[in-house]
């Protein structure tokens, strides 16, 4: 890795961890005029129309019209279509913090969704640790000791399914996306183009909440959808390509950080102490079961 590469990931990895960090208070802005599948349309259709210029732009070609595009339809159901209804969904009730802090199981859930369905080999000892340390984490967060406090029970589960969705879309990508070894731009490009054609129907019969289009609200489903949905993914394949995909993927540990800042100075949301608390536990649990702490025990 040259000394620019090294060095030129960093100001696009700080990027990526502040776009979708901010994108909880994005879907909760957005929410003032559109329903949840006009949030989910409004990011996937911006999305998609930054990501085919791009591609247009640096001439890069779609994938051939095929078992690919079927493919490409499941992700896009698994990583956009279904997880933009949910969290908006989930966002009618819940605040942004807690969805922000929710979304930081991701990694967990990849791994429950590994072992379960696409499992190759058996579970090692410090996954094990991590997924219950992780889920002691989520119990934490959502003060189970209360019950679930004020939380309505079903926008917790609704949350819960879209990180589910999340967690089935990186094996099953893995499995039939990535041994294709097509570009990045292009894949992403089709993948949200599909997902913002399915959400339309949706959009049409029920996207609009209100016909009241504030400023704030609606330059923040641009930036959701330009940037959460659209250069965030152009972003996220060249941090994996400059400094490698452990790297790249440790964004989700900046996410709800970021979440939790943005949440509580622009909305004015509050944070009860198990919520952080629990927020840490999560991370612990999800870097443990990825085998980051055992890798620098190793180095060190």
């Amino acid at each position: 890795m040259s000394k620019q590469n090294s060095k030129s990931w960093v100001p696009i990895y700080i990027a990526l961890g502040f776009v979708w960090g901010c994108s909880f208070i994005f879907i909760k802005l957005g929410l003032e005029f559109l329903t949840p599948f006009g949030v989910a349309f409004g990011r996937c259709a911006l999305g998609a129309a930054t990501l085919l210029m791009v591609v247009k732009i640096r001439k890069i070609a779609l994938p051939k019209f095929g078992i690919i595009w079927l493919h490409l339809w499941v992700i896009s159901l698994l990583l956009n279509t279904l997880p933009g209804i949910f969290f908006a969904l989930a966002e009618t009730k819940l605040t942004s913090i807690l969805a922000g802090i929710i979304n930081a199981t991701t990694p967990l859930m990849t791994l429950i969704v590994i072992l379960i369905a696409f499992r190759e080999e058996k579970p090692k000892s410090h996954q094990v640790y991590g997924l219950l340390i992780g889920a002691l984490g989520v119990a934490t967060v959502l003060g189970a000791w209360n019950g679930i406090g004020k939380n309505p029970l079903w926008a917790v589960l609704v949350l819960l399914g879209a990180v589910t969705c999340y967690g089935i879309s990186y094996p099953y990508s893995r499995k039939f996306i990535i041994p294709l070894k097509l570009q990045a731009e292009s894949l992403a490009a089709t993948q949200v183009s599909l997902a913002a054609i399915t959400l339309l129907p949706l959009y049409l019969f029920d996207g609009i909440a209100e016909d009241n289009y504030g400023t704030g609200p609606v330059l923040a489903m641009v930036v959701l959808g330009v940037f959460g949905s659209g250069f965030a993914y152009i972003w996220n394949f060249q941090i994996i390509e400059r400094a490698g995909s452990a790297i790249a993927s440790s964004v989700t540990y900046v996410t709800p950080i970021v979440a939790v800042a943005v949440g509580i100075i622009f909305l004015g949301e509050t944070l009860s102490w198990n919520e952080p608390l629990g927020c840490l536990i999560v991370l612990f649990g999800a870097a443990l079961s990825q085998g980051r702490l055992s890798r620098r025990t190793t180095k060190a």
